[in-house]
C-alpha cells in the first residue's frame, strides 16, 4: 500500500458547496439521526479519494442499503479514522493549536459522548488566546460558522495525516 497525501484544499472546497445543500450523489440523512457524519465523511473522500470496503469495521458508501457505520455514525467514524490500518484515511488526535484546514472536530457532552462532527474551513488565530475555527457542518446547516459560537463540553480534534491507497 502506498501513502498519498490528504487534499485539504479539495475536502474544504467540498464543505462550502455543499454546507447548506445536499449533494444528490449521498442520501439524505437527517430524518435517520443527522446527517452531520454523513456529510464530514463526503468532504473527508473529496480529499481523499479512497474509501475502504472492508465490510462492518470499513468506510465506504455505496447507497443508504449498502454502507460502512463509519460513513455515518460518530464515534464509528472516531473509530475507523484513528484505528485504521488498510485503505483510506488514517488519522490521530491532535491539540487545538495543531489542527489544519481540512481535519475533523467532534463535539461531546460532560458525559463523553461525542454527538456532532465538523470540518474546519479556516483557522482564526487570536493573539494570547486558543485559535477559533470557522467550520461547515450539516444536520444544523452551517457554513463558515464559528466554532466558538457552539455549546459543547469537550471538542476532539482529529487531524488526517494521509491516505493509504
Amino acid at each position: 500500500m502506498r501513502t498519498e497525501k490528504y487534499n485539504r484544499l479539495n475536502a474544504v472546497n467540498y464543505a462550502k458547496k455543499w454546507a447548506l445543500s445536499r449533494n444528490p450523489d449521498f442520501y439524505d440523512f437527517d430524518l435517520l439521526g443527522g446527517d452531520c457524519t454523513n456529510f464530514i465523511s463526503q468532504c473527508i473522500y473529496a480529499g481523499s479519494g479512497q474509501m475502504n470496503f472492508t465490510p462492518v469495521t470499513g468506510w465506504f458508501y455505496r447507497s443508504l442499503d449498502s454502507r460502512a457505520p463509519a460513513w455515518t455514525g460518530v464515534e464509528y467514524l472516531y473509530n475507523f479514522l484513528i484505528d485504521n490500518k488498510g485503505a483510506g484515511p488514517f488519522c490521530k488526535i491532535i491539540l487545538p493549536q495543531e489542527a489544519e484546514i481540512g481535519d475533523i472536530i467532534q463535539l461531546g457532552n460532560s458525559d463523553g459522548d461525542f454527538y456532532h462532527s465538523l470540518i474546519i474551513t479556516e483557522t482564526i488565530i487570536q493573539s494570547e488566546l486558543p485559535p477559533d475555527f470557522l467550520v461547515c457542518a450539516h444536520s444544523f446547516d452551517v457554513k463558515n460558522k464559528r466554532l466558538s459560537e457552539y455549546n459543547f463540553a469537550q471538542a476532539r480534534f482529529i487531524h488526517i495525516s494521509g491516505i493509504s491507497k
